[in-house]
């Protein structure tokens, strides 16, 4: 077995290092997102906290980890008789982002189901995580089928499978601890806010402290036993702190004022529900535990606070997580209970562990802002440009979509053949058998039992009766924007509504997993601003930061973005292409412009690559040159208007009222 990096090897990070030891005090207090860039020792320190968990007692023999105190009368290899067990290490258990739905919680034993006639359930991962760690690395990548499961499992305590005839249930608590580089993409609200505390992770800018990082990592390297050896003390030091911790938890008194101070600070940040209070109270009780006292102080209220709410006071996909210090102390001092007491910074009840790092501000932005000149208008960045301006209020959009069926990532868009979604028929497999079609493997093989000489309960099944489940579901696409910075778009209020609707689509798009790129044109030549990514907060920035002005060079647009495409399908062939291109449609600059890009154009529809022109041109007069586009992509055209959605259902429900008024 590999012997883990040492914890308490981990240079700096303090606040990641505090929030996991928490959790392995109070496991209730539901486990930790760790944002951060590559190469930050995010999963290195995740992995060596099992090692300091304490021993687990389990009922022998049992697949689901029963407690021989407590033991679960709905176990599957259960009932249990009463004893005292045996004892393991806590288990970390890793869930691979490509793991399928019965690698996670179990399935059918097909083998035996089909050699012997018997049902057996074979345990999945969260079987092998119940009172232990689940990890997952990438968990921003996690396809949504696992996500849901994942969300059951965490609501519930327990993981139900009902499929193929087998209904089991078993139960699953779990800490759940997960680590993402925001770069790649967000998590979904609904997952994000079951873990209990996040914490923001960043290497070092200090020589001395990567000297120090490089130093270990290499001895490490070089003999992992020896220097581990070298760390056993301090291990056991800390895993000794740990068992004192929770034995102390209990006693821990949470305080009315305490109380109050948490409540307060839950609704002066406007989070939703009540899980930020619970998680806040179990956490102040927890550092106090840590802290070795049975008070909760104000300190451990505010450390409870910064590790709790940054990630959920995020009102939109592209607020940045962070927590305003200066209205927390704010509201922690108006709120501040007579019964607390300050915490004496020479004793133990300093509240357990430095504060995390000050993130963005409360009121967070997805970009920079432009300058203001002594009138209050933006300042121009140069000559012939428009300095960027804000984009209006964004609103839900129209779903767009990649027509036919394809087989891309999964995600939420576009109709798709996928392992996961539901069944639509059965065929033979085309190489190795992944997803087995019971009902129809049976109907195959049934006819011919009595020639195979069948005697007993078994069904004797032969290669040629598998089949294949057939399934539909949705798919994620890579919707790239092709968007038209030129002065005929630079109109302040033209531009900020452009903005918006992009922004809109940039939403729709985090909601069905898509990936996203951003070529933009103007002046004499077009840029990608952002290639092809998961991250739709990055797109976002892109669009906030966006200059306007000049020329419009619309064909130089198209093809760049046909460039885009062509390299982003040798990387990813299966995802399919959605592209958006916003203009009025204007073309100039260069002999031809109007013939150019009709040239260019007609590249994407030879290709028959999806596209939807959105037309920005507004005034009594329209010339109708993004409809042409649209016709020379092979694509569609919509209007800002008709990109809303609650537009587009107010006229069928005009359309629908018409009808009724003449029927009757």
């Amino acid at each position: 077995m590999t012997t883990p990096f040492p914890f308490t090897a981990v240079v700096g990070q303090d606040d990641l290092r505090l929030a996991l030891l928490l959790n392995a005090v109070s496991p209730a207090v539901g486990g930790v997102l760790v944002r951060g860039e590559k190469g930050t020792a995010k999963s290195t320190a995740v992995r060596a906290l099992s090692a300091l968990l304490p021993q687990v007692p389990v009922v022998a023999g049992c697949r689901f980890s029963c407690d021989p105190a407590a033991a679960d009368p709905a176990c599957p290899d259960g009932p249990h008789e009463s004893g005292p067990g045996v004892s393991r290490p806590a288990r970390m258990v890793e869930l691979p982002v490509g793991a399928s739905e019965d690698r996670l919680v179990g399935a059918l034993d097909i083998e035996r189901a089909l050699a012997e006639g018997v049902k057996a359930f074979e345990p999945g991962l969260l079987a092998d995580a119940h009172r232990g760690i689940l990890y997952v690395d990438e968990v921003n990548l996690l396809h949504d089928h696992l996500v849901d499961l994942l969300l059951d499992a965490a609501a519930m305590g327990a993981s139900y499978v009902e499929r193929e005839g087998v209904s089991v249930r078993h139960a699953a608590r779990f800490l759940l601890v997960g680590t993402m580089n925001p770069e790649e993409g967000e998590l979904r609200p609904q997952l994000l806010d079951r873990f209990g505390l996040t914490v923001e992770v960043a290497a070092s800018r200090e020589p001395d402290q990567r000297v120090e990082v490089v130093r270990r990592r290499l001895a490490y390297d070089d003999d992992p036993a020896g220097f581990a050896a070298r760390w056993a003390d301090e291990e056991a030091a800390v895993r000794a702190r740990i068992v004192a911790a929770r034995e102390l938890l209990p006693s821990v008194r949470l305080g009315d004022g305490a109380l109050r101070q948490i409540a307060a600070t839950c609704a002066a940040f406007e989070v939703d529900g009540m899980r930020a209070d619970i998680v806040m109270a179990r956490t102040a009780t927890a550092l106090a535990a840590w802290a070795g006292r049975t008070d909760v102080l104000a300190e451990d209220v505010r450390q409870a606070a910064l590790l709790a709410l940054p990630h959920r006071r995020r009102r939109n996909p592209f607020d940045a997580p962070g927590l305003d210090e200066d209205k927390l102390d704010q509201t922690l001092e108006e709120f501040s209970g007579e019964g607390d007491e300050d915490p004496d910074p020479d004793g133990p009840g300093g509240g357990g562990g430095q504060p995390p790092s000050e993130g963005p501000q409360a009121d967070g932005g997805s970009g920079a802002r432009p300058e203001a000149g002594e009138d209050g208008e933006p300042r121009a960045s140069g000559a012939g440009e428009q300095t960027p301006v804000r984009a209006s209020e964004p609103f839900r959009a129209k779903v767009l979509s990649v027509p036919g069926v394809g087989e891309g990532a999964a995600g939420r868009r576009s109709r798709a053949r996928t392992e996961h979604g539901r069944t639509t028929g059965a065929r033979r497999p085309q190489g190795a058998l992944t997803k087995l079609h019971l009902a129809a493997t049976v109907h195959a093989a049934a006819p011919h039992q009595r020639a195979r000489g069948r005697s007993g309960p078994g069904l004797v099944v032969r290669r040629d009766d598998l089949r294949q489940a057939v399934r539909e579901g949705r798919e994620g696409n890579l919707v790239l924007f092709v968007v038209d910075a030129s002065g005929s778009m630079a109109a302040r209020q033209r531009m900020s509504a452009v903005k918006g609707a992009v922004l809109s689509l940039l939403l729709d798009a985090y909601q069905r997993r898509d990936k996203v790129g951003l070529v933009t044109f103007r002046g004499a030549a077009a840029d990608v601003a952002l290639p092809p990514t998961s991250s739709v907060d990055a797109a976002a920035a892109r669009l906030e930061s966006l200059p306007t002005g000049g020329r419009t060079p619309l064909a130089a647009g198209l093809l760049k973005a046909h460039e885009v495409l062509r390299v982003e399908r040798l990387r990813d062939p299966a995802r399919r292409a959605l592209v958006v291109v916003v203009t009025d449609g204007r073309a100039t600059g260069g002999p031809e412009p109007v013939a150019l890009a009709e040239r260019a154009a007609r590249l994407f529809a030879a290709e028959g690559v999806a596209s939807v022109v959105v037309d920005c041109e507004s005034g009594p007069v329209r010339l109708g040159l993004a409809g042409r586009l649209a016709g020379e992509l092979g694509g569609t055209a919509v209007t800002l208007d008709e990109l809303r959605a609650d537009s587009i259902a107010g006229l069928v429900r005009d359309v629908q009222g018409v009808a009724k008024r003449r029927a009757a």
